[in-house]
């Protein structure tokens, strides 16, 4: 077996189990603004975020989140971006902070959430 790359370029798509389907299209659509781009029998929605497809599959039946996964956007003024979410109508997890500072910039991280209780951050490296 050979250490070598395997020529991956990035995430393609995540996944996320959902126990309402349209209240979670809603969210990520209207709320965090992700494009909607289709759905797909029998319970399957697909949004955009950047170069990433996120697929919602509804479950009644799916459990709540536990440990994972994390979704972090990138914004570009994080204070905005974090105004229009709540003004959006959701919930403050975690205001926006800086949490480190990397080559000259200053990492900044707040956090929502998803109807599911899925964490969802805002994150942002602003010059500093």
């Amino acid at each position: 077996m050979t250490t070598g790359s395997l020529g991956i370029t990035g995430f393609a798509q995540v996944a996320l189990s959902v126990r309402n389907l349209e209240q979670s299209i809603a969210f990520y659509r209207d709320v965090l603004g992700l494009p909607f781009l289709f759905s797909a029998p029998p319970s399957l929605a697909f949004l955009q975020c950047g170069p990433t497809r996120v697929m919602l599959s509804g479950d009644p039946q799916a459990k709540p989140p536990s440990g994972g996964p994390i979704l972090y956007c990138a914004v570009t003024d994080i204070q905005a971006a974090f105004a229009a979410l709540t003004a959006r109508g959701a919930p403050v997890k975690e205001a926006p902070k800086a949490i480190a500072r990397v080559g000259g910039r200053e990492v900044w991280l707040g956090f929502t959430e998803d109807p599911d209780g899925y964490p969802v951050g805002l994150m942002s490296e602003v010059a500093g």
